[in-house]
């Protein structure tokens, strides 16, 4: 996928809605929307900007967020200090895909972002899921609950995960460099091995224009 997945925080705090947002922009592949402050500012916002993903506060000025999450027809974790069993079963309930308990750090965040991303790439496969691919994809939504796939891997695949030293970072130019085929190619392997956990995606900001995505192994 090309595009960054846009996302909407949901918090009436400011200065928490703001440095949520920072976090979010450090994720590669990730764009923080402007921020709503309260349940009727979520729904026009949403309704106006069509986010990807919303992180959604449970204490809101004018309302729970847990009864706006019946409203909403849009993927959504919860961010809150809400920690009580009711909160959480009625989240799930609900339809949240995830739940991160405030105050959290940056990388907890980044982490959830980065499992609902492999989530969103293993579910935009063309054609019918089969059964393990949709267990896979519940899987992805957990952090540090992805296994390396056993699969066979093809020659390009395996060229390209070989390709890949410990402790570095490469762009998918300078990877399809190394193996010796297309930018394409080598970025939709890349895609594949990190749906699987064989590879982190990281994110580099330059002087200039968009940041770049970086792609390594994962630490160990």
């Amino acid at each position: 996928m090309s595009e960054d997945f846009r996302v909407l925080i949901v918090d009436d705090d400011f200065h928490v809605a703001k440095l949520h947002a920072a976090y979010v922009d450090s994720v590669a592949g990730f764009l923080a929307l402007p921020p709503a402050g309260s349940a009727s500012q979520a729904l026009q916002a949403i309704h106006s900007l069509r986010p990807d993903l919303v992180l959604l506060d449970v204490y809101l000025p004018d309302g729970s967020g847990l009864d706006l999450l019946r409203q909403l027809d849009v993927d959504t974790m919860i961010l809150s200090a809400a920690s009580d069993a009711v909160s959480l079963r009625a989240a799930f309930r609900r339809g949240a895909l995830g739940y991160l308990l405030k105050p959290f750090t940056a990388e907890s965040l980044s982490q959830q972002l980065r499992s609902y991303a492999r989530y969103r790439r293993i579910l935009a496969q063309p054609g019918a899921l089969d059964q393990d691919t949709v267990e896979r994809a519940k899987r992805s939504l957990i952090p540090g609950d992805v296994t390396v796939s056993a699969k066979p891997r093809s020659a390009t695949e395996a060229a390209v995960l070989e390709s890949l030293v410990p402790g570095e970072q490469y762009s998918a130019a300078e990877v399809a460099g190394r193996v010796g085929v297309s930018r394409a190619t080598a970025q939709r392997y890349l895609s594949s091995l990190a749906d699987d956990g064989a590879v982190d995606i990281q994110l580099r900001y330059g002087t200039t224009g968009r940041p770049e995505h970086r792609y390594g192994l994962p630490a160990s």
